[in-house]
């Protein structure tokens, strides 16, 4: 779209060659029309910025009008009319039409008005961009993880961020909880209202009261002036309660208030104020536990719980990892301005196997403590901080990997066989990547192939296409 481009339309060949040499003066970009038809033709051509068409011609400009309108297009419209027919042109600013003018045409006045529209229309283009980059940051398909258990939760998610009950996100520290609530808030009908997100763990206990609800002038000492709780600067929008289960227990009684009818008890006031907010909070507590414990109230748990979402820690979703790398490493090149930097191949093996107890958030730490400490345009191993690369590291947590363990037993070889088994498919057979794979040399693998009958001609000679 060309910033300054407008599309003239009108029948009087004069009127029109004379707009086009004030408007080009002016340093606009002009093209012409003599009808409704052809304005159309070329409306889907050069997509104008602005148009100015009278209101009266075979095709009428009311008609393209009504086009425009229908088809979404994104343009401005500036319409034309005789002196005395002025409710033609209230017709079409209720059409959308942005202002009109009046024949015969003051071109000084003309000016006015299309310097207003431009402004205008540079303002729309903003919110639309600005429109794009929410989509791309909190829409659900900027969330990255191909993993089954994470593509259900998202689809889960994006089911009720079109149903106004509340959510519970659980999950460990580090996986993406508020991202995934900010997407539920975005792509649901609040999207325009308030997000605002409260770190219940964050809080003093003394304080939590007076900052989700608020106070009045007076209400206690030190309470010099009224102040707006959170609850009742997110109406009409969306509370984020993070780390929900660090709430106090008498704050927890104030919040299920809230739930049941909509009413924030605002700290010295006489009567509740009146509030339309979304609830969704998360923790990485396990609030049932709580709830036996007699820490988290009964109640509230079940009234946040509706719909509860559990995402899974990376380790459970190792799939999700090299994607989750490679974006976290673009985001960040771009942040830094460091678009040259790369990750080595060793960097990124190590990287893939490791189990990430902090999860997405310590991996981005870990991306952005790299490039901005590198020496070179090359991230190597070397550089890698010491959690990737101490032996523990390297063993994929094997705590987590085997905590299912039978009762019965479980048979070495057989682990082993399996292993080597799966790692030669995930490799697709290339005996060096999947003896990389498992932190081994590719002479040990050969070897422990042999020992449990894996050796083939079509193994041995995977790593050498030409051989085959």
């Amino acid at each position: 779209m060309k910033q300054k481009h407008i599309l003239v339309v009108d029948d009087d060949s004069s009127l029109r060659r004379v707009m086009k040499m004030q408007l080009e003066e002016a340093g606009y970009e002009v093209s012409l029309a003599s009808d409704g038809e052809e304005a159309w033709i070329k409306l889907q051509e050069t997509e104008p910025y602005l148009v100015i068409t009278d209101l009266r011609m075979p095709t009428t400009g009311l008609e393209l009008l009504r086009c425009i309108t229908k088809e979404g297009l994104q343009t401005t419209v500036i319409v034309i009319t005789a002196f005395g027919t002025v409710e033609t042109a209230v017709e079409a600013m209720k059409l959308g039409a942005y202002d009109y003018v009046t024949k015969p045409v003051d071109f000084d006045a003309l000016l006015v008005v299309v310097h207003r529209a431009m402004e205008r229309q540079n303002l729309l283009e903003e919110v639309r961009n600005l429109r794009s980059a929410l989509d791309a940051r909190y829409g659900f398909e900027g969330i990255v993880g191909q993993s089954k258990s994470f593509l259900r939760v998202l689809d889960q998610a994006a089911r009720v961020s079109q149903r106004d009950t509340t959510v519970l996100i659980e999950g460990e520290t580090g996986t993406g909880k508020e991202l995934v609530a900010r997407a539920i808030h975005h792509n649901s009908q609040r999207r325009n209202r308030p997000f605002i997100a409260i770190n219940c763990g964050a809080i003093p206990h003394e304080l939590v009261e007076s900052e989700l609800f608020g106070y009045t002038r007076g209400a206690f000492t030190g309470a010099v002036a009224h102040k707006q709780g959170r609850f009742e600067a997110a109406d009409g929008g969306t509370v984020f309660l993070d780390e929900v289960g660090e709430l106090p227990l008498e704050a927890q009684v104030k919040l299920l208030r809230v739930l049941q009818g909509g009413e924030v008890p605002k700290i010295g006031a006489n009567t509740p104020i009146k509030v339309d907010v979304r609830v969704i909070t998360a923790t990485h507590r396990n609030l049932a536990a709580m709830v036996e414990d007699g820490t988290f109230r009964e109640d509230l748990y079940y009234r946040l719980a509706v719909v509860p979402l559990r995402i899974p820690p990376l380790r459970e979703r190792r799939e999700d990892i090299p994607g989750l790398i490679e974006a976290l490493f673009l985001r960040a090149k771009k942040l830094h301005h460091l678009e040259q930097v790369t990750l080595s191949s060793g960097v990124r093996r190590r990287m893939t196997a490791y189990s990430w107890p902090g999860n997405v958030r310590q991996m981005e730490n870990v991306i952005e403590r790299l490039l901005v400490l590198s020496a070179s345009d090359l991230i190597t191993e070397e550089d890698l901080p010491e959690e990737l690369t101490s032996a523990s590291a390297n063993n994929v947590s094997t705590a987590d990997f085997w905590r299912d363990l039978p009762e019965q037993g479980i048979s070495l070889e057989a682990v082993e066989r399996n292993l080597i088994c799966r790692a030669l498919e995930r490799c697709g057979g290339n005996q060096t990547h999947a003896a990389r794979f498992l932190d081994i040399s590719r002479r040990t693998l050969i070897y422990r192939m042999e020992k449990h009958g894996l050796a083939s001609a079509e193994a041995t000679t995977a790593d050498n296409p030409s051989q085959g």
